[in-house]
């Protein structure tokens, strides 16, 4: 499975920099955001327009649920080991900004809409953060937004239909209300490193305002 994942993220990283519309920047004067970045990708074609349904059964754009400093993550419920690890670091990397007084949201997109209802997305966001916002939708909703983000993900063959995984990539998006995408976290990135850059960025951004 992890060799797996390594796979996804590897091809993810092919999108990330194959876009035409991605930026690439190598300290470049004019990106208020240099000094934060945690590798040389920016800006460009990565987050963008999305449809989708929260917790209390509302249809939701992209408009209204990315209002403040927000880290993006596509998951699903049943994952067993991936998704709880990733999730429980974003939030713990929320609540240290909050120490800090940056207000940032943590929201999780379910790649898995057939089994993460909005019902179970409730229970969900109550369990895992009292900021969290958790979106699912139709299959189409969701593949548009995960092909927004150029994030990849693929439902494992089950004989069972009710037990069976997905394969996903595993990156967390920091998106900023005014710039949009500026950068994504890798699963080895700890709470307090992510807190750190996040900071850096929220910190250049109201330089740059």
């Amino acid at each position: 499975m992890t060799r797996l994942y390594a796979s996804l993220a590897a091809a993810g990283v092919a999108a990330l920099l194959g876009g035409s519309a991605l930026y690439v920047y190598l300290n470049r004067a004019d990106d208020a955001f240099a000094q934060c970045r945690q590798g040389q990708i920016a800006g460009g074609d990565i987050g963008g327009p999305f449809t989708l349904v929260n917790t209390k059964g509302e249809t939701v754009s992209d408009a209204q649920v990315l209002t403040k400093p927000s880290l993006v993550y596509f998951g699903y419920t049943f994952c067993p080991d991936v998704c709880p690890f990733d999730m429980a670091r974003n939030a713990e990397a929320v609540d240290l900004l909050a120490e800090r007084g940056l207000d940032v949201t943590p929201v999780f997109i379910s790649i898995d809409p057939e089994r993460d209802t909005p019902e179970a997305l409730a229970d969900y966001e109550v369990n895992m953060h009292p900021k969290l916002v958790a979106l699912t939708g139709t299959p189409d909703q969701v593949k548009a937004a995960a092909n927004a983000y150029r994030t990849v993900y693929n439902r494992r063959p089950s004989d069972d239909p009710d037990f069976y995984l997905v394969d996903h990539m595993t990156f967390t998006y920091l998106m900023l209300p005014e710039a949009g995408f500026v950068d994504f976290f890798r699963r080895e990135v700890t709470s307090e490193q992510m807190a750190e850059s996040v900071a850096c960025f929220l910190q250049a951004g109201q330089a740059g305002g």
